[in-house]
This record gives structure tokens, sequence and C-alpha cells, in this order.
């Protein structure tokens, strides 16, 4: 998914060399989301034109402050990784003698990572995409434009020549179509108005149709910037001067709208983790919001596309009044720290991910009867009993956190679920019920497919409840209750504490459900006791991390893994293959152990390597017959069993073993799931691939 980010400065004066860096920096904070080019726009200097604009734009109204910065806006776009970016931009600086010393008063400046979706990755597919000669709108897009082919054929015949091949650059020319026409009609009805930069951005939100989060930048509109969303992420920092108290925090404003002339600088970004060293003051912007930066003041409107009528008599939209909130996470989350790669640190943050997620919801001790309290669920849980039916709705390793708990679930609650991936719930219309509660799971709480799902659920009437780790996301703001799962800022692309936390607070959930029914008291309480010692279980898996490396020397050299599990863990086989498909880009395929003989049986021979996930619950003995029929055909063993189940697995074979601490079967998959990040992280670096950013994927995904 692409990046985006915005910085501008008002009265608070910033030479041209620290604003590039902040906004390379903002783009090194997005680095994870996924990218393959990289771009950025800042102003020119243009003091030298400053007669000449005055003159030209003064039958418009726009004083000598809009005219000073009229010289197009100096527009850098670079193939490959950020730092290739910013060598090609001091390069130029240097070819063109630019001043980097040169003092804004106010400046508004914008940055982009892109994920190739329409168009190779090139410099004239990067963004900020342009509305043509003269920059005179440029926009960076994070989402899809459905409808660009037809907006583009009725573009080219008004004379616009297109550029690139994305979908993107529709937008910055259809506001420049929208701007020449309402400056036309200005002109034609003797002028004395001017034309609104919010004007502009709804009348193009109007045409467009599909995902986005957009920020535009203008020539006409210098130092100021609009920013609208539907279905991408896309948030708002201010940093406000001059208003410290006595213990040297900022002063919370209750609204941002006043128009105080105070200095302040301004953040935009996808993601929370672009703006925290700069400010924690930050507020979510919400679907069909409008936000206009401009002059030290923020104003918001709200997008009613009914309501919109075509160039000529747009009325006026509602203004939003919106509070800002203080985000809880640290600069030294988002940093690595002392390892080398952010997943890596992931997978050793599980303990405390863990730990947090359980924090305060988890009932034990003294005469206090044991259970599990989730504020976010306390009032709908009657009605989820009562549900028809409970479906988990899902993508990659959200779905398979829901498949690991689905029969807990399902045992706890007496309701019976369903797993939907998100796709295919869509794809097939698939029937929703008013009776049925849908459970959306997500890390992010943005992912596209999921959200749409979402929508779906809540149009057919279910009970919506999400799961997510982003307070303040889609998917926590869109449905009726939900748990947040507290795993803390996640950076890698593949996810590790996100899916631990997940399983945890599904886990919790499913105790919660059952706490009216006496008959399976005992099991709760023996799922509690064992969720309290969770973390250092974790704690204990990690200590194999020496082992899963060298287990990854053996198969580096190698095409293909399958893993086999069943019950509880074939969520596991599931995700343990996704992790070492999607970061070691080696072939490997999770199946269900029921179903060896019914077709994976015949890739079975003494060269390709298999691990069957064998720890002791119901499906253990089931588990032991796969292993002896694998043993039969010569296969290539790597047995993850419970520690001292060793020989009893494979007492005729001399396997390689992984072991694992022994805790209840519903929480086993928290626990045998580590190996597998560790082998997958340990098989990605020995092949020499980026673990943090694989090829082809992004942290949130966009509709396919």
């Amino acid at each position: 998914m692409c990046g985006i980010f915005a910085y501008i400065n008002c009265h608070v004066p910033r030479e041209r060399r620290h604003i590039l860096e902040v906004l390379f920096n903002g783009l090194r904070r997005l680095e994870y989301r996924g990218y393959d080019s990289a771009g950025i726009s800042i102003d020119a200097d243009n003091d030298d034109h400053l007669e000449e604009v005055k003159k030209k734009k003064k039958g418009l109204g726009l004083g000598g402050e809009a005219a000073r910065q009229l010289s197009p806006p100096l527009v850098f776009r670079e193939e490959g990784k950020i730092e290739k970016l910013v060598t090609s931009v001091y390069q130029e600086v240097d070819a063109t003698d630019l001043d980097l010393e040169f003092l804004f008063a106010s400046h508004a400046g914008i940055a982009h990572t892109r994920w190739a979706t329409h168009g190779p990755p090139s410099p004239r597919n990067g963004h900020p995409q342009s509305s043509g000669k003269g920059h005179e709108f440029l926009v960076v897009h994070n989402g899809v434009i459905t409808n660009f082919l037809v907006l583009k054929e009725t573009l080219v015949r008004h004379g616009f020549v297109f550029e690139s091949d994305t979908d993107t650059e529709v937008i910055p020319k259809l506001a420049k179509f929208v701007y020449d026409s309402l400056t036309a009609e200005i002109e034609s009805n003797g002028g004395g108005e001017t034309v609104k930069f919010s004007q502009v951005v709804m009348e193009v939100m109007r045409q467009i149709e599909g995902a986005y989060a957009l920020i535009f930048k203008s020539l006409h509109y210098p130092n100021e910037l609009v920013a609208c969303k539907c279905g991408s992420p896309l948030l708002l920092g201010v940093k406000e001067f001059g208003e410290e108290d006595r213990r040297g925090a900022f002063v919370e404003s209750e609204l941002i709208l006043a128009k105080d002339g105070k200095p302040k600088e301004f953040f935009l970004a996808s993601d929370a983790s672009a703006m925290v060293e700069h400010t924690k003051k930050v507020m979510v912007i919400e679907d069909n919001e409008v936000v206009h930066v401009r002059n030290g003041s923020v104003s918001i409107f709200k997008f009613e596309r009914e309501k919109m009528g075509k160039l000529r008599g747009m009325p006026r939209p509602a203004s939003v009044e919106r509070a800002l909130s203080v985000l809880a996470v640290e600069v030294e989350q988002i940093q690595k720290g002392n390892y080398d790669h952010y997943m890596q640190k992931e997978i050793h943050e599980q303990p405390e991910s863990l730990t947090t997620t359980m924090r305060g919801r988890l009932i034990h001790g003294g005469s206090k009867v044991k259970g599990v309290l989730l504020g976010g669920l306390k009032d709908h849980l009657r009605t989820i009993r009562r549900s028809r039916r409970i479906l988990f709705i899902g993508c990659g390793t959200s779905y398979h956190a829901g498949l690991a708990t689905r029969a807990l679930v399902e045992e706890l609650s007496g309701v019976p679920v369903t797993m939907e991936l998100a796709s295919d719930l869509l794809d097939r219309r698939g029937p929703v019920y008013r009776e049925d509660t849908a459970i959306f799971v997500s890390q992010s709480g943005e992912t596209a497919d999921t959200l749409e799902a979402l929508e779906y659920a809540k149009s057919c009437g279910a009970l919506c409840v999400g799961v997510t780790n982003t307070v303040g996301s889609a998917i926590a703001r869109g449905t009726h209750c939900g748990v947040h799962i507290n795993a803390g800022c996640e950076i890698g692309v593949a996810s590790t504490k996100a899916y631990t936390s997940q399983i945890a607070a599904m886990t919790m959930m499913a105790l919660a459900l059952g706490e009216d029914t006496l008959s399976s008291c005992s099991r709760r309480e023996a799922i509690i006791d064992d969720l309290i010692n969770l973390p250092d279980k974790v704690r204990e898996v990690l200590k194999l991390d020496n082992d899963m490396k060298e287990l990854a020397k053996e198969l580096m050299e190698e095409q293909s893994l399958l893993v086999f599990g069943r019950g509880y863990n074939y969520a596991t086989a599931l995700e343990g293959a996704l992790k070492v498909k999607e970061v070691a880009l080696m072939h490997s395929e999770g199946i269900l152990a029921g179903e060896m003989k019914h077709g994976p049986l015949a890739l079975v021979d003494e060269n390709l390597p298999i691990i069957v996930v064998a720890t002791r619950d119901a499906t253990c003995i089931k588990q032991q017959s796969v292993i002896q029929q694998l043993q039969a055909r010569k296969g290539r063993l790597i047995v993850m069993c419970t520690k001292g189940d060793a020989n009893l697995m494979c007492p005729n074979g001399s396997y390689r073993f992984i072991e694992v601490p022994q805790l209840q079967d519903c929480l086993q998959p928290i626990i045998n799931i580590v190996p597998f990040q560790l082998l997958a992280y340990h098989l990605t670096v020995l092949r020499g691939f980026n673990v943090d950013q694989p090829r082809n994927l992004a942290k949130s995904v966009t509709i396919s």
C-alpha cells in the first residue's frame, strides 16, 4: 500500500534543507508499508516573479502572498528505494545551485512512496502526479481510482495530455479542469470572487470513484494543502509553539479550527509512525471529510455526494468540529533498537505484547472467581450468545488467527462459527443475516477487503465486532463493538506479534462468551491459568532461535516446504507456511493433515522437507499415524512436538525435532507459531532478501 506524507510549517521559519529532511524522514517511517518508487514536491524561489505575477492575478483578487509563490513547484521522483531519491535530489540541488539555506516563513511540502498497481515502477509513474506543465496541481494518492479510464477519455477530449500509466494522473488534471472552469465562470460574471481550494477538491471527489486518500498541493494556493479520504487511512498531526505549560507538555486544544495566527506545524500521513517523532496530537480523518490547512488553521468539511451539484451553484458544505487525540506510541517503538530487523524485534517482543494484550482483562487470584473482563464487549455478550451463527472475517494472517480460535468459540459459546475470507465473501455476496454476529479481524484496521466486507455485513443488519491493533482505525470506528489487541506498533510487513495477540484476544472473547455456562467452568479456569503463564512460555520458545537458524541453513537451498497440521494447529500449518512464503520467497504450503491421502501424499519423497505439527492435543494420535505414513514413504520429516514426546512420535526414525512447552490445546497455536516465525526470519536473511520489505507485498492491502 502506498504511503503519503505532508509537512506544513506555518509562521515557523524553516530552511529548505530542514523541510527536505522532514519529508525524507516521513517517507522512511513509511518504508515498512512496501514500495517501489518515491517522490516529493517542494516550493521553488519565486521572488523574481513577484511583480509580474501580482499584475497577472490582480483581477482575481489574489494578494501578494498568494502571488509570491506562483513559480512552478519542484517535483522529484525516483524508482527504487528512498535513499536513491535522496541522492538524486541533492545531486539536482548541486547541479542547479538551489539554495538549501533559503528560509521559508511558511511552506507546504508533500511526499509519497508508491506500490505499483497501474503501470510499472518508474519516475514517470511515481508521485506526486501533476496536472501538466507548470505543476498547477500536484497530488499524492493511496488507493485505486476505479473510473479513471472514463475520466481520462473525457480529459483527453478537453486537450489534456497524459504522461504516465497511473490511475492517479486523472486527479490533478481533473483538479485543473475544475479550477479553470470555475475561474472562467467567475470572470464571466464580473469577477470579485475567489475559487476556494476545498471547493475544487470536493468537485474532484464528486467525479472520482474508488478507494483513496489524497493530498493536493497547488500553485494557485501557496502554503496550503487539502486532504481527503474514502477507504484509505489518513491522519492529521498538529504541533503548536508557545503553548507549553509548567510541566513542559503541550496544552491540549479542544478544537484546532481557530484562526489564531500562532506558529504551527502540520503533518498529514498514512500512518502515525510518520509523525510520532514530531507530535502526539493527532486527528484521524474520517471517510468523506475534506481537511483544508491554511494560514495556521484547519477547516474540516463533510463531503456529501448527493448534495453536491455540478460546477455552478455548489452548496456550501457543512463544517465539522473535531477534537485532537493523543498518540500512545513512543518513538522507541518504531525503531529497531538492538535488533537487525523489525521482524526480528517484533518476534522477540511477543512476551511483552501478550502481557499488554491481557493486562487488566484477566480476573484471577484471591476470592474472586476466575474470569475475563472485556470492556468493549460487555454490553453485547448476550446478543452474541444468542446469535444464529458467528462469522470470522479476515484476510491472510488475520484469517488464520480466527481459524485458530474457531473451535474454542464454538465449544464455549455453543454457537456455530463460519470462517470467511473477506474477498471471497464479497465475490459470492454470501448470505449474512440480522441474527448473525460478524467478527472482523485486522491488524491495521484498514484492510480494504475486510472494510468492504464490514460495510456489506452492516447493510445486512448483522452485529459487527472488530478485533484490531489500531485504535481509531476504520474497522475500530465502523464496528458496533470490539476488542483492541494492544500488541503495540508492528512495522514488519510479515505480522508476528499481532497474530499471537489476536489469538490471545479472541481466546479471551471465547472465555467471556462462555462465562454463564457452569459445565465449562473448570475448562475456562484452566485456560485462564495458562494465559497467565503464556508470556513465560513464549520466552522459553524464543530460546530455540539458534536451533531455527541451524534448520534454516539446512533448508535455505530448498525450493518447497510442506507443513501438516490439524485441529487447533491447522491454523499453525497455514500461518507457518505463509510466513516462509511471504518473506523467504520459498514455496511453502500449509495442509490439513486429514487431507494428506487426498492428493498431497503424492508429493512425498526423501527430498521434500515436511514439517508435521504434532503437539499433545485431541488430534495427537491421528498425527502419529500421519508421521508413520510419511516414514513409510521415506519422507524427510521435521516434527514439532511437546517436550519429552520425541520418542513417542518417531520411535523408529531419527528425524529433526522441534520441542515446545505444553499449554491448553487452544493456546498451543501461540506457542507453536513462534519457531516458524524464527525459521522464516533466518531463511530470509540467509537467502539474502529484505525481511522487512518482502517482494511485491505491502503492510496494508488495498482492494485488488
